[in-house]
């Protein structure tokens, strides 16, 4: 089998990037400029990797989500590729990102969608996350409260509330992921959030919003008039 440096110079992924600009390549064939190598001994080019994980896991979205161990169980990708794809995605991933950072002025929920919705969409466990923030409402920090189903006994007013003392917020703002990419508030998400406003008004912290994230979606409870 020939090798990708045996193909016409403008058929191979490389040449045809710097000619003719990378929109005109295919997934695979800006996938196998990353792997940039194949396997010898299975006669695999870098481009027959990569349109063996593009099969394997259907899209770049899903080939984003696998873990390291799923990309390993591919014939050919070693923990080095399964690394240069990970890094890719996530710096991809980070672009794709507008950071909410410490000091910045929280304004409405598209702004919070805005930084967590590539941090959260493709997580396969629900992630409950607090942003603190001062009385002007700039955010202090991020804190993760719990990761897996969302239940009363996982989400507990004391610990969402702890980190919120000790930095002295005067607001906070709840955040979590749907991993079934439908942001649609369930019955656990609204009595969750009743206890958690209630919790702040006796501990005199406003709690602005709770902000489900979906797969290009998002619920706020503040503009759905969930909030009571």
């Amino acid at each position: 089998m020939r090798t990708i440096k045996d193909w016409p110079e403008a058929e191979r992924p490389r040449e045809k990037l710097l000619d003719k600009g990378p929109e005109a390549l295919s997934d695979a064939e800006l996938l196998a400029l990353v792997l940039r190598t194949g396997d010898a001994s299975s006669r695999m080019s870098a481009l027959d990797h990569a349109r063996l994980l593009l099969g394997r896991f259907g899209s770049l979205r899903e080939l984003a989500a696998a873990s390291v161990a799923e990309l390993c169980d591919l014939k050919g990708i070693g923990p080095a590729k399964a690394a240069e794809l990970k890094a890719v995605f996530e710096l991809a991933r980070r672009f794709g990102t507008v950071a909410l950072r410490q000091g910045d002025r929280y304004t409405c929920s598209q702004d919070v969608f805005r930084h967590f919705h590539e941090q959260l969409r493709d997580r396969k466990k629900e992630v409950f996350l607090a942003l603190l923030l001062d009385s002007k409402n700039r955010v202090i920090r991020q804190v993760q409260v719990s990761e897996g189903s969302l239940t009363a006994s996982i989400v507990h007013p004391r610990e969402v509330f702890a980190p919120v003392v000790r930095e002295s917020a005067a607001a906070v703002l709840f955040v979590h992921n749907h991993p079934s990419g439908d942001p649609t508030p369930s019955r656990e998400d609204v009595e969750i959030t009743t206890r958690l406003r209630e919790a702040g008004e006796l501990m005199g912290v406003r709690v602005l919003d709770h902000i489900i994230i979906g797969s290009g979606d998002y619920v706020s409870f503040v503009d759905r008039g969930l909030m009571g």
